[in-house]
């Protein structure tokens, strides 16, 4: 016992990053703006269709159908695009869809003997889309849970796999606090194949006389993809008939990281315009990301419900990324 206590102290004062050791690593990138505006301490909310990335546990709490399209300008003119669909069953039941596709856009290939170029294009790409059935177990409690299909492609290798998710969410009588838990991407390991991976090869090359031209497959390895643990507390505080204030902390375990914390604020006027800012990965201190910001409003134009929102965040070295999503509410 006093040794397992001993690893568990470690591993909090001196925690260690297994950065590089899983595949699908846009799998952490968060989704949403307004999620990203509050810092990604987003596990315990339901306020827009991408909780379902957060805690697929949250979406039978929705009122209404709601449908949201999201676009990410990411690293090096890479765009990451998101959207998802909430329908109501009842009540009590709600099922969610939803997909993700970052694109590397292409570049041309070059070799020792095309240094100026082949006239030929590679490109890369990474996806992924599920569904996602959640149910109020109680007035309290919710509970959802999910599965994916993840896909990697590079010029002419690819990997895919399956994952599941799963999420429950607990709000207090008055409805001023929420508390949320959420398990995100427990699948199978991925390996790359594709013809590239072929190669002819000569067994005995010392002697003449046997065949030359054998098809060998390169074998490459099998890499997990990345498990994210999230707990998350939020309360709501009206300050006035006017203003109301979020706040939210999560606690987020990577497979494939240092433990760190998310915390997020929103303040809303009248429920019509809303300010955001929060802060990312506290506790990693090899992480460039930081300081998040987001402004958002809901409009109604000719019958139409829809939220507009915008978010900022810092990348230190790597500048800053730009989300920007609709919200449709039905």
């Amino acid at each position: 016992m006093k040794k397992i206590l001993f690893v568990i102290l470690l591993s909090i004062l001196f925690p260690r990053s297994q950065a590089g050791t899983t595949s699908a690593n846009f799998l952490g990138i968060g989704l949403g703006a307004r999620a990203i505006g509050m810092g990604g301490a987003y596990c315990s909310l339901n306020m827009d269709p991408s909780v379902i990335y957060w805690n697929p546990g949250a979406i039978s709490r929705f009122d209404e159908d709601k449908f949201l399209m999201s676009n990410v300008s990411w690293f090096i003119d890479t765009d990451l695009y998101f959207s998802s669909y909430i329908k109501k069953i009842d009540n009590n039941r709600s099922v969610g869809f939803y997909w993700s596709y970052l694109d590397y856009g292409e570049d041309e290939i070059y070799t020792l003997e095309d240094q100026d170029g082949t006239e030929l294009f590679w490109d890369a790409s990474d996806l992924v889309f599920g569904g996602v059935y959640s149910v109020n177990l109680t007035d309290r409690f919710s509970f959802g849970a999910g599965i994916k299909y993840i896909a990697q492609n590079i010029y002419n290798e690819s990997a895919s796999t399956f994952a599941i998710d799963a999420g429950l969410l607990y709000s207090s009588q008055d409805n001023n606090y929420n508390i949320g838990m959420s398990i995100s991407n427990i699948g199978f390991d991925m390996i790359l194949s594709g013809k590239d991976l072929y190669k002819t090869i000569d067994l005995d090359p010392e002697n003449d006389g046997n065949n030359q031209s054998i098809v060998a497959n390169l074998n490459t390895d099998y890499f997990p993809i990345p498990i994210f643990y999230r707990m998350g507390i939020s309360a709501k505080k009206a300050i006035s008939d006017d203003l109301k204030l979020i706040s939210s902390l999560d606690a987020v375990i990577p497979s494939d990281d240092v433990e760190h914390l998310n915390l997020g604020f929103e303040l809303s006027y009248f429920e019509r315009a809303f300010l955001r800012c929060g802060y990312r990965k506290i506790g990693n201190p090899d992480s460039e990301q930081g300081l998040t910001l987001g402004v958002g409003t809901k409009l109604y134009v000719f019958g139409l419900d829809f939220t507009l929102n915008y978010a900022y965040q810092d990348f230190g070295v790597w500048g800053y990324i730009p989300y920007i999503d609709f919200e449709f509410n039905f």
